[in-house]
């Protein structure tokens, strides 16, 4: 198989364009509208079935990035969409047939998105997370969760059983302590049986828990939102983004080797 970075392509959807440039990468979004899904991506999984997918613990992942702006929280704007960096199952939006996902990475969504995994941590922002939702309990999680939903629109009895649903699906989550439209390096060190992440190398979030390989690598921005929460929303829209929005990154590197631009 092709190694890192060798492989890696870019893919341009809608308003979403990966811009090399000799100083770095950048996903650009220009103008996106709610009337067309846009997407700037770089990944190194295409082609290939998800048994493929060329990447399994451990390794280490170091990012060096910006974004054009901060995280938007409700009544104040930022960065619109989705957007991130890390290593997932291509299970949402994929040609690939559908699947339960499995995922470690740095995930941005901005409101209106809602996945609120972690009893603690919002359903919106700039997060390090990790889930694993293809584990061999998950059917019967399945089965249960129609007589679970319900009841877990009670606070209570939502904070008495997600947790062990959190638990069984390999979920860690935490918001990134750092300005996203400021320079910094992102580690994620993924293990078999663990995680942790760290900004500028202050390790910030240790999981005792890990999603199972393989999996691949990805980058993107794109202007949707999401929602999925334990007590039963579904939701999945577009946003317009006026104006230009991006994700620069200048040093990509998995153990030490890939791509650094200055």
């Amino acid at each position: 198989m092709t190694p890192f970075p060798e492989r890696a392509r870019h893919t341009n959807l809608g308003a979403g364009a990966v811009q090399t440039m000799p100083d770095g990468l950048r996903l650009v979004l220009d103008n996106a509208t709610t009337r067309a899904y846009s997407n700037a991506q770089w990944d190194d999984y295409a082609g290939l079935r998800r048994s493929e997918f060329p990447w399994r613990p451990p390794l280490t992942l170091r990012v060096r990035a910006r974004f054009s702006h901060n995280a938007a929280e409700i009544g104040r704007p930022g960065l619109l969409g989705t957007a991130g960096f890390g290593f997932w199952n291509d299970f949402f939006m994929s040609a690939r047939a559908p699947t339960l996902p499995r995922a470690i990475w740095f995930f941005y969504g901005s409101t209106p998105s809602n996945m609120q995994f972690e009893v603690t941590t919002p359903g919106f922002g700039w997060k390090a997370a990790t889930i694993d939702a293809r584990r061999p309990a998950t059917p019967l999680m399945l089965a249960s969760a129609v007589v679970a939903v319900p009841l877990m629109n009670v606070e209570r009895l939502y904070r008495r059983i997600w947790p062990i649903y959190q638990r069984e699906l390999r979920i860690c989550e935490r918001l990134v302590p750092a300005a996203m439209d400021a320079w910094h390096t992102y580690t994620l060190e993924w293990q078999p049986n663990g995680a942790r992440f760290a900004v500028d190398d202050r390790v910030f979030l240790e999981c005792e828990c890990a999603p199972a390989g393989p999996l691949g690598l990805v980058i993107w921005l794109d202007n949707q939102y999401l929602v999925a929460v334990p007590w039963g929303r579904l939701g999945h829209g577009l946003l317009a983004t006026p104006g230009s929005q991006w994700l620069e990154i200048s040093r990509i590197e998995i153990n030490g080797k890939g791509i650094a631009w200055n």
